[in-house]
């Protein structure tokens, strides 16, 4: 099979009985990911903690090591990051977004869009889908988390 590069797009979606401050404080603390599904560790690679140029290195149980730079910051809304290091892509830019619902509620988005490496078609159709599932795992932990 030919490797060529693929690009694709991934969102996701929960509701979460939060305000959207206290959904803000939680996730602008970008190395305190106890709710991302697989995590080992996380660390900050800058100096700087929040905001625009902060990094952080994410380690995986499975010996996954990604370096991630935050590239947008609007306090309580979103922020948006690219991963630098890690993952089989050419490019990889994420934002998590809170949208403000009724009754003390928000929907939590996280929405991606990446460019592959050199891949087969079947192989990127996989890494797809582990991502996929990845961020549903993940906002599943996040919205447990949230609502304790």
């Amino acid at each position: 099979m030919e490797k060529v590069y693929h690009s694709n797009t991934i969102k996701k979606s929960i509701r979460i009985k939060v305000r959207p401050e206290k959904a803000w404080d939680f996730i602008s603390k970008i190395t305190e990911l106890d709710w991302l599904d697989g995590i080992k560790t996380c660390k900050h690679s800058s100096a700087k903690n929040r905001g625009v140029g902060a990094s952080r290195n994410i380690s995986f149980v499975d010996g996954t090591n990604v370096e991630e730079i935050i590239v947008g910051w609007k306090p309580k809304k979103y922020f948006s990051y690219i991963a630098v290091s890690g993952l089989p892509l050419r490019g990889y830019h994420a934002t998590i977004s809170i949208i403000e619902r009724k009754n003390n509620s928000i929907d939590l988005e996280w929405e991606s869009f990446f460019s592959s490496e050199l891949m087969t078609k079947n192989e990127f159709t996989d890494f797809v889908e582990v991502l996929s599932n990845f961020y549903t795992m993940s906002l599943r932990n996040l919205k447990i988390s949230m609502e304790k």
